[in-house]
């Protein structure tokens, strides 16, 4: 029994929407003519490629699986893919060759704990690829409280942030940016199910999601893909108002099949907002007994 995934679909959509997002004079092509939709067409693409319209069409229906590292090179450079982008591509064409290793939930050592605990001025959490908060520090279960005491997150066993930004109205309030976290949030979601098509709970957060959220229908439907997560945040916190900080995640691997993303929040030293940091980390001090 074949057990690879039918990632057909996948790339299908993929190649289209990266193609429409193209114009002929971004990629140096003549324009002549009524076009009938937007962005490149496919024998365009092939060009650019050097290959047969043929075969561009073929590998557009989704047909990856015997294709060469160096031809998909050649694509995703027609197709100006970013790096994320470009790992996603190869990631769809390893699938399609073989049954990839599912990925599986673990818990987080001891001493990842520790080092989050040591982290008093920087919000540090783990999540895995379904944006589950897996563990956290003290100061990020204050900064992420919005997210963590949502009525859409309490009866799921984790908190998550996709289902939070989608399904509750008060994340518009909290990310003072929501338009753009709603793109990341879909956009890391997107590439989680290339990297683990097996995963029965990220299909069902994604059905999900799309029942519930016709933002999430068309954010999941533009098939943007975020890998690295970096940048700068703006949230709205009940307890301290506005606040300004910057991001980074990294890959956190727990064992040989799982790796999850470590995320730290800081504010910028003698900055307004990393008074509030402090502000926030001091309600959420233990109090002493007395």
């Amino acid at each position: 029994m074949d057990h690879r995934p039918d990632n057909r679909a996948q790339i299908r959509d993929f190649l289209a929407t990266r193609r429409a997002k193209l114009t002929p004079a971004q990629v140096g092509l003549p324009t002549s003519g009524r076009r009938r939709v937007p962005g490149l067409r496919r024998e365009e693409v092939a060009v650019l490629a050097g290959v047969s319209t043929e075969w561009y069409t073929r590998l557009e229906k989704g047909h990856i699986g015997g294709v060469s590292e160096e031809v998909l090179d050649a694509v995703a450079q027609a197709l100006r893919l970013d790096q994320d982008e470009r790992t996603y591509l190869f990631g769809l064409a390893r699938a399609a060759r073989r049954a990839p290793s599912r990925r599986r939930d673990v818990e987080v050592p001891p001493s990842v704990q520790w080092l989050l605990d040591s982290m008093t001025m920087s919000a540090a959490f783990v999540r895995n690829g379904r944006q589950d908060i897996v563990t956290s520090n003290a100061l990020a279960r204050a900064l992420l409280a919005p997210v963590f005491d949502s009525p859409v997150t309490t009866g799921h066993g984790r908190a998550n942030l996709a289902r939070y930004v989608f399904l509750d109205p008060d994340s518009r309030r909290f990310f003072v940016d929501w338009d753009e976290a709603a793109v990341v949030s879909a956009a890391l979601l997107r590439a989680e199910a290339g990297r683990d098509p097996h995963d029965r709970a990220l299909r069902d957060l994604v059905g999900e999601l799309s029942t519930l959220s016709t933002g999430f229908r068309g954010q999941w439907a533009a098939h943007d893909v975020r890998i690295s997560h970096v940048g700068s945040k703006r949230l709205w916190h009940p307890q301290v108002g506005d606040l300004e900080l910057t991001y980074r995640s990294l890959d956190l691997p727990v064992s040989v099949r799982t790796v999850y993303g470590l995320t730290i929040y800081t504010a910028e030293p003698g900055s307004t907002s990393e008074e509030r940091l402090k502000l926030l980390s001091s309600l959420a001090a233990p109090q002493p007994a007395g």
